[in-house]
């Protein structure tokens, strides 16, 4: 028999990552999703296609086989599945996160009845710099349970409404098929795949991905903005020569901070390695990415703990130059990209609104939850503040 993997989130990188890399090393996958329509089909189809984007322009079929869904709202059969899984996973997004613990909890008490001692580690794939405290304060922590925080580097375009119209179990994805976990979040076994990466300290790869994958991303959508409004993908901007190096250095400075925060498990000279395959993979022009889609939300993006500020704090804690990541935040305040209907994301245009009528220190105050009165938020004020001039 099959072992089996109950995946929270039929989604993009549910279904393109997490359970193309589980299901085709022979796991049986059974997505659990509130979306009726994804569900019917794959309990139909029992498969569906991953469609790689190589940058070349070049498309690859990876065929999925051996999964099955169950609605979320089914509490009992989530609760059973639970009960009988070898592994759990969740791909679901910040927003739905307490509410997939609440379901993991009720099938933990369940697989306690039918099978005391048999613990059930569940792989958070959510990019969430404190998802295992998310859903340990819902589920509970304990030798029964195992919460393995993830850091997601793989890019999942969104898929032409068209498409999803069509088949709606078809995604794309780039290349990039590495899931990194925490070696020491397991209970049992760490999945011995070829596509896993188990590390020790996660907390390091979670800041990687998000002061320098994110940083990097945001920085080429809000410079490609300000400088080249006409390109409407993050591949067409960061061709451009100036957001290009823009981007580069912020990246930069991010990677010395990174490394200087953890060097036991980041080295500077393999973090400039990734720097540099996150520029080419953001010029994937088969990924389609859009400026306003990477840059969007800017009250989320501008926030204290987030790839901008939180990359800056970083580096002034540990004695690094951050002039080039303060640039990102001051072409990020003008952002105004818009969606193919013209719209601004909602809350944006209250940022850039905010930010013409009172100026910067009001967005530093307000989105940031800077203090200029202390170090080092005063510092961090004033490299925003000449980087505006």
């Amino acid at each position: 028999m099959s072992p089996r993997l109950v995946l929270f989130g039929a989604g993009n990188i549910g279904r393109s990552f997490v359970g193309q890399v589980f299901a085709r090393n022979g796991y049986e996958v059974v997505f659990v999703d509130i979306n009726e329509r994804v569900v019917r089909a794959l309990n139909d189809r029992t498969g569906y296609d991953v469609v790689i984007k190589h940058p070349d322009g070049t498309d690859e079929i990876l065929p999925v086989h051996g999964v099955r869904g169950v609605l979320a709202t089914d509490r009992d059969a989530v609760a059973r599945e639970l009960a009988d899984a070898d592994l759990a996973a969740t791909a679901v997004g910040a927003g739905a996160l307490r509410s997939v613990a609440a379901l993991v909890r009720d099938g933990l008490a369940r697989r306690m009845e039918q099978r005391p001692g048999s613990p059930l580690d569940v792989i958070l794939a959510e990019n969430v710099r404190d998802a295992a405290s998310v859903v340990g304060d819902i589920v509970g922590t304990g030798p029964m349970v195992g919460l393995v925080q993830t850091s997601i580097g793989k890019m999942v375009p969104i898929v032409p409404a068209e498409t999803v119209e069509r088949d709606p179990l078809l995604v794309f994805a780039e290349p990039y098929n590495t899931l990194i976990v925490d070696a020491r979040g397991f209970r049992g076994p760490v999945p011995d795949l070829p596509e896993i990466k188990a590390v020790e300290h996660i907390d390091a790869w979670v800041d990687r991905k998000l002061f320098l994958h994110n940083l990097g991303h945001a920085a080429v959508a809000y410079f490609g903005y300000r400088t080249a409004p006409e390109a409407k993908t993050i591949a067409e901007a960061v061709t451009v020569p100036e957001v290009l190096a823009g981007a580069r250095n912020a990246m930069t400075q991010s990677a010395a901070a990174l490394a200087a925060a953890y060097p036991e498990s980041l080295a500077e000279r393999d973090l400039i390695e990734h720097r540099d395959d996150l520029l080419t993979r953001f010029a994937n022009r088969a990924l389609g990415d859009t400026v306003f889609r990477v840059g969007r939300d800017l009250k989320r993006k501008l926030a204290r703990d987030d790839r901008i500020v939180g990359a800056m704090l970083l580096a002034a804690n540990h004695g690094v130059p951050f002039d080039a990541i303060a640039r990102v935040y001051a072409a990020a305040v003008e952002f105004g990209a818009t969606d193919e209907s013209g719209r601004v994301h909602p809350g944006d245009d209250e940022v850039t609104r905010e930010y013409r009528e009172r100026g910067v220190d009001a967005i530093l105050r307000d989105v940031s939850g800077l203090n200029p009165d202390v170090d080092p938020d005063r510092r961090i004020v004033g490299a925003v503040r000449e980087a505006i001039g």
